[in-house]
């Protein structure tokens, strides 16, 4: 079995095995052992391995790709973890799950997603795509483009991921797979959550009238448990004068301890029917549904600093034994005269996505095509959040508290208290500093109809000698995404004040990972239906802005020449050619205006613009001889702003002091980012064996879109209806808008080392052990204004959003007379990670650099009356790496989160 790779894996460690490697297999492929010219069926690792480093090489673009080892069978866990170990992409969790990826360092509003070559919808609130919510066992690989062509409809400007499910016409007969495993999480059960959880998933492939109707069907299962440790602190952390805290300290406002438990299920279905009744006509049907629910509840002990029912706290909080770093950061203390919470939080997220493609491939004679393809996807959301807030009844005697804490960086903070919290007939629900309980209901639809017409026209004789063929094509497509979230307060019922009823109640949590004790759980909607009121509304002047619809409307048009020739005494391969992408973007929405007469206060809004881009690309790839490849690639790229940016919604007021109007909100006439881009890359294969590659990348961002103040607004239509007062001196027309504009761009530049090494290359001792490895390097001068972030260090200026500037990917595997043994390390450095916050909206935050450790053994039978059955086992986050963010600097803790190992055991069937 391999060593687990080292957590101090470093560049330049990285990079030296790289090169030593490539050396060593260049020198062992001039005397091949003896054998190469056996014909071996390459299985398992192997297989997906080799299948990748094929679609790499061939390729006319810079690619990166996984292809399953076989079917229903890709190699990690999720869909999104196995993209997230490619050369140059980064995964980040929500949840304890590889959920959303970067490319190359940006955002993954960077980045466009595809099923199948179609642009794909989204349940979240942007465009990017949550992956987890597509089963790895129902895909049959991915292909990452990093750099575009022409003829690639909906490209992203960092990269567009292209997830493929199976084509069963291209199996040569019948195939049935069958998978099913166990697992279980280390944190463990709890009162109203298990700790185990299941997957099992089947497929079906074949092909009918004499090869001319293929079918695949696949269908995956998966429950989840969910299971979460976790300490938090108020943010930000702020200069405040505290009773007890030294003059100049930065502290904060409070701090929560919480176990989440639940659990989440998720049934995917895929189908593809394909026809070829002939040689000139291919017709193929596919479509993809997931329905996916996460069901959680979060026990969470929470104490506000400087509030215990009076601001100031009365009785004073005072600090005692207070301790405080050298970058003037509170580090701990004691502190008196506190009122703590206990607080029983529900979610409940649904989310349905379907996707249906038609796609038609006409050849005629002389080797010209037509290709017409239709597609239809769309996603929804639906979510239920509830919180109950109880404390110790203030009218029976004791209930202010004495604390001692300490805000530990690296390590959960730990908190004790003097008093118990563990007895569910002493706490009552009540209206709190926080109220007795809030609630939300967001809802979240997007949809997206489009239309391809493509044709492929050899020329007759090569233009220029190198010019083989020309692609020409249009796209339309109309998407329609809006989000509503009522919400309100759920208050306390006629009753009064209340304990809440056995009948109710889970069970005690333990929360001794952060130094606490006991407190009780209990069913949270339960008691909302039974103590308390909750009357969801969008109607109030807080919430209006938190609706919006938009829709866009893109015309793509192209031409793409294919290049296949010689040039300076190199035979060279790619295409070069033009897109042009116009959008109609608009968006509808209302907005409160407060200075209306009652009853005609809530208003509408509608605003939008029409884009167009033009995008030339240039993609080149020379062969060097020896299987060597050299690739360049210049290319104008785009992605559009993300979609919560292009809302009309905002909330709009007037001082009737100054008659100074204002508003924040979003902005529907953005134009998208662009940037232009140069990629270069040398590749050495060893057939499809093996490849060694460095790449470079430079992006010069001509804009980047953030948060902005413009002193100079244009209110007029808002301030038509202004009723001014006595006193009231009239509306101005213009005043400050705060929302997303175009502003200053920069540069993003990066490298890149991969290798994919059987290690017999180097000698056959080490028959069946093999590396893949990559490592990337990001830099970026782009500063970012983020509001949220005045009292970070920089003063609120941030780097890009998902930028690591180191990321680390090494797989370690043995492979042999059926056996499999795998350690996977994915490891990146420090970043800036887009996450929701209670508001529900999107909110950055600085996250540690994580190192992820997933192991994985299994046997397969070769023969027998067990041929094909296959045993697995596998360790999810080995490492328990926790995931932390922090505000500005590290000795300033925000969130500390583990979500522990995730065991699988199971077996595979293939016949």
């Amino acid at each position: 079995m391999p060593r687990l790779p080292s957590s101090g894996l470093s560049a330049s460690a990285v990079a030296a095995a790289l090169l030593c490697a490539a050396a060593a297999a260049q020198a062992q492929q001039a005397t091949p052992p003896a054998g190469d010219n056996m014909t071996v069926t390459v299985t398992g690792i192997r297989r997906g391995i080799e299948s990748a480093i094929a679609v790499k090489k061939n390729s006319d673009s810079i690619v990166e790709s996984v292809s399953a080892e076989d079917i229903g069978k890709l190699p990690d866990i999720s869909i999104a973890e196995s993209i997230g170990r490619l050369p140059g992409l980064s995964a980040q969790r929500v949840g304890g799950r590889a959920q959303v990826i970067s490319v190359r360092g940006l955002s993954p509003d960077f980045a466009t997603t595809l099923l199948n070559g179609r642009e794909l919808v989204s349940t979240g609130d942007n465009r990017s795509v949550e992956f987890d919510q597509y089963p790895s066992e129902l895909l049959s690989g991915v292909l990452v483009y990093k750099t575009p062509d022409a003829g690639l409809v909906g490209q992203g400007l960092s990269g567009t991921i292209d997830m493929q499910t199976a084509r069963p016409l291209s199996f040569s007969n019948r195939v049935i797979a069958l998978n099913a495993r166990g697992q279980r999480n280390s944190i463990g059960s709890a009162a109203n959550a298990k700790a185990t959880g299941n997957r099992f998933s089947a497929s079906y492939i074949d092909q009918f009238a004499d090869k001319k109707v293929g079918l695949a069907i696949g269908f995956a299962h998966q429950e989840t448990p969910v299971q979460e440790n976790q300490v938090g602190l108020y943010e930000p952390w702020k200069v405040a004068d505290r009773p007890g805290v030294p003059s100049g300290t930065f502290v904060s406002d409070g701090i929560k301890a919480l176990r989440r438990t639940g659990k989440t299920e998720r049934d995917g279905v895929m189908a593809t029917l394909e026809i070829r009744p002939s040689k000139s006509w291919v017709s193929i049907v596919d479509a993809f549904a997931s329905k996916a629910t996460q069901e959680d509840t979060a026990n969470q002990f929470e104490v506000n600093l400087q509030y215990n029912g009076a601001f100031p706290c009365s009785p004073a909080c005072t600090w005692t034994q207070t301790t405080v770093n050298d970058n003037h950061t509170q580090t701990g203390g004691t502190i008196t005269n506190v009122f703590p919470l206990v607080r029983g939080m529900y979610n409940k997220r649904e989310d349905k996505i379907h996707a249906l493609g038609w796609n038609n491939r006409f050849s005629f004679d002389g080797g010209a095509s037509v290709v017409a393809d239709l597609n239809y996807s769309k996603a929804k959301r639906d979510e239920l959040s509830l919180e109950n807030n109880s404390q110790l009844n203030p009218a029976a005697g004791t209930y202010f508290d004495t604390m001692k804490l300490a805000f530990n960086s690296g390590d959960f903070s730990k908190m004790t208290t003097a008093l118990r919290y563990d007895d569910p007939s002493k706490l009552f629900l009540r209206g709190t500093i926080y109220g007795s309980g809030y609630g939300k209901v967001p809802k979240v639809e997007d949809e997206l109809t489009g239309v391809k017409l493509t044709a492929n026209l050899p020329l007759a004789s090569p233009m220029v000698g190198l010019v083989s063929d020309v692609d020409v094509g249009v796209n339309y497509a109309d998407r329609s995404k809006q989000k509503r979230q009522p919400e309100g307060n759920i208050n306390v019922g006629a009753q009064g004040d209340t304990t809440i009823a056995s009948d109710l109640q889970y069970g005690l949590v333990d929360l001794g990972f952060a130094g606490l004790g006991n407190i009780p759980s209990w069913n949270v909607p339960g008691a909302v239906a039974r103590y308390m009121t909750f009357n969801p509304t969008d109607t109030e002047n807080y919430l209006i802005s938190k609706a919006w619809n938009v829709d866009e409307k893109t015309a793509t048009a192209f031409a793409r020449a294919n290049i296949d020739g010689t040039l300076a005494g190199l035979a060279v391969r790619g295409n070069f050619g033009l897109q042009v992408v116009r959008t109609e973007q608009s968006s509808t929405a209302r907005y409160f205006d407060n200075s209306a007469p009652a009853g005609s206060q809530v208003k509408p809004i509608d605003d939008g613009k029409t884009v167009t881009d033009v995008l030339p690309s240039l993609n080149l790839a020379f062969s060097l001889g020896g299987d060597q490849t050299l690739r360049l690639a210049l290319a104008r790229q785009m992605a559009r702003p993300r979609v919560d940016q292009l809302r009309a919604s905002l909330e709009f007021g007037i001082d009737r002091a100054t008659g100074n109007p204002g508003a924040t909100g979003g902005n529907a006439r953005l134009d998208p980012w662009r940037a232009n881009a140069l990629d270069i890359s040398y590749e050495k294969y060893f057939g499809n064996r093996a490849y060694v590659a460095a790449a470079a990348f430079y992006k010069d961002l001509r804009s980047y879109i953030y948060t902005q103040a413009n002193h100079s607004y244009d209110f007029s239509r808002f301030i038509a209806g202004y009723q001014a007062c006595d006193t009231c001196p009239p509306a101005k027309p213009t005043g400050t808008y705060t929302a997303p504009y175009n502003g200053q761009g920069g540069k993003l530049k990066g490298a890149e080392l991969s290798a994919s090494l059987p290690l017999n290359l180097i000698t056959p001792a080490l028959n069946g052990f093999g590396v893949v490895a990559s490592a990337s390097f990001n830099s970026s001068n782009i500063q970012v204004k983020d509001p949220e972030s005045e009292s970070s260090v920089g003063g609120g200026f941030i780097t890009l959003p998902g930028l690591s500037k180191r990321v680390y990917n090494l797989t370690a595997y043995y492979e042999r007379a059926g056996f499999e043994a795998r350690v996977s390390q994915r490891k990146r450095s420090d970043f800036i990670g887009e996450i929701g916050n209670f508001a529900g909206n999107r909110t950055l935050r600085y996250v540690v650099g994580e190192s992820i450790v997933d192991l994985q053994l299994g046997y397969t039978f070769q023969d027998g009356p067990a041929k094909g059955l296959g045993l697995l086992f596998q360790v999810n986050n080995l490492n328990d790496d926790a995931y932390q963010t922090y505000a500005g600097t590290k000795d300033r803790p925000l969130e500390h989160i583990k979500w522990g190992r995730t065991l699988l055991f199971g077996a595979n069937y293939k016949f």
